[in-house]
C-alpha cells in the first residue's frame, strides 16, 4: 500500500503543476470519507484563490456536439499558449452509481495536449449536471496553474443550470434544424446564458443554423435585461471546420472585459463563494444527523408520513429539528 500524502506534499506537486497529483488530489476532494474530505479542506485553504482565471460552464441537449466543440475550442485557446482545464461530468447509473466516463477518449487530440488537464467525473446523486465536488476541483486546478476551466454538463436538458453557481461564463450549446428550437430552449435556462452557439453549421445545415441564430437573437432581446447590462450573443460555429471558433473565444474575452469594468466579475464570484459555505453546510449538518441511530429513525417514519400526506412537509421538518435539539441536550 503506498504511503499517503501530506498535505504539503499535494500543495506541492500541485504548485509545480504535477498533472498526477492534481489528478490524486480531485479524486481525494471528491472522497466521502471524513478524513479525505477533512484533508482536502486544508489543501485547498492552503493552496489559496487563484487569480485572472476564466471559469466557463457548458451544457447544451445530448448530441449537439459538446466534446467535439470543448475539443477545438481548447485546441485554439492552447494554440494561444493559455493553459486549459476540462471538467466534463458524465451521468452516473442510478441502479450501479458508476458512469462511463467516456468524454476523454472523444477528446483525442486535446487529452494528448500538455498545455490541457482534462479530467471525468461521475455526476453521481447530484443534479443540476454537476457532480459533489465540481467546485473543489475548479479551485484545485487553479492552483495548478490553469487559467481556462471549462465544465462540461452532463447534458440532459433543463436541470443543467447548477453550473451556472460555478461558473464566470455559462455558453448554451444549440442545434438547428431539430424542430420547434426555441420551445425546446426553455425561458429558465435560456436567461442564464450568457451566450448561445448553434453548433454543426456545416454543409447543408449552414442556412438553418443563420436562421436559427436569427430566432434566438430575437427571442433574447425581448428578456429583461441583466443587472450588469451583458447582451447575451447568439453565434454559429463548425468545430469540424473550426469556423466560429475564434469567435466565441473573442466572445467570452469580451464578456469578461464588460463585467470587470461594470463590477460584477469578483462579486458574482463572491455571491457563487457564499452559496457554496451554504451548501456545505448543509452537506455537514445532513452528515452530522445521519449519526444519531433515532434521527434516523425518525426521518424514516416522517418521510413514510409526508409521502402519505399525513404531515406537512415544514411540519416533519420541525419535529426532526426538535428531535435533534434534544438529542444535543442529553448528550
Amino acid at each position: 500500500m503506498k504511503p499517503r500524502l501530506s498535505t504539503d506534499e499535494y500543495a506541492a506537486g500541485i504548485a509545480s503543476g504535477d498533472r498526477v497529483i492534481l489528478a490524486k488530489a480531485i479524486s481525494l476532494a471528491e472522497s466521502t470519507l471524513p478524513e479525505d474530505q477533512q484533508q482536502a479542506g486544508e489543501l485547498i485553504s492552503k493552496l489559496g484563490p487563484a487569480k485572472n482565471t476564466i471559469r466557463i460552464g457548458i451544457t447544451g441537449v445530448p448530441g449537439v456536439g459538446k466534446s467535439t466543440f470543448i475539443e477545438a475550442f481548447g485546441k485554439h485557446v492552447t494554440s494561444l499558449n493559455k493553459r486549459l482545464a476540462v471538467l466534463t461530468i458524465d451521468p452516473s447509473s442510478q441502479l450501479t452509481k458508476g458512469s462511463i466516463l467516456g468524454d476523454k477518449t472523444r477528446m483525442d487530440e486535446l487529452s494528448k495536449n500538455p498545455l490541457a488537464f482534462i479530467r471525468p467525473t461521475a455526476s453521481g446523486n447530484t443534479l443540476g449536471g454537476t457532480a459533489g465536488r465540481t467546485r473543489e476541483a475548479i479551485l484545485l486546478c487553479e492552483a495548478a496553474g490553469y487559467e481556462i476551466i471549462l465544465v462540461e454538463t452532463v447534458g440532459v436538458g433543463q436541470s443543467e443550470t447548477q453550473v451556472k453557481n460555478l461558473v464566470d461564463f455559462f455558453l448554451l450549446l444549440m442545434l438547428a434544424g431539430a424542430g420547434d428550437e426555441l420551445q425546446g430552449i426553455k425561458k429558465g435556462i435560456m436567461e442564464m446564458a450568457d451566450a448561445i452557439l448553434i453548433t454543426k453549421a456545416d454543409g447543408d445545415n449552414v442556412r438553418r443554423a443563420k436562421e436559427a441564430q436569427a430566432d434566438y437573437q430575437h427571442a433574447l432581446n425581448l428578456l429583461t435585461e441583466t443587472d450588469s447590462g451583458w447582451k447575451p450573443k447568439v453565434l454559429t460555429c463548425s468545430a469540424l471546420s473550426y469556423m466560429g471558433i475564434k469567435e466565441v473565444w473573442q466572445t467570452i474575452l469580451s464578456f469578461q472585459e464588460h463585467m470587470i469594468s461594470k463590477g460584477y466579475y469578483q462579486a458574482q464570484r463572491n455571491t457563487q463563494t457564499v452559496k457554496a459555505f451554504h451548501e456545505a453546510f448543509d452537506y455537514l449538518l445532513r452528515n452530522e444527523l445521519a449519526k444519531y441511530p433515532e434521527l434516523r429513525v425518525k426521518a424514516e417514519t416522517l418521510e413514510a408520513q409526508v409521502a402519505n400526506q399525513k404531515v406537512q412537509a415544514h411540519q416533519a421538518a420541525g419535529e426532526l429539528m426538535e428531535l435533534y435539539r434534544e438529542v444535543l441536550r442529553q448528550s
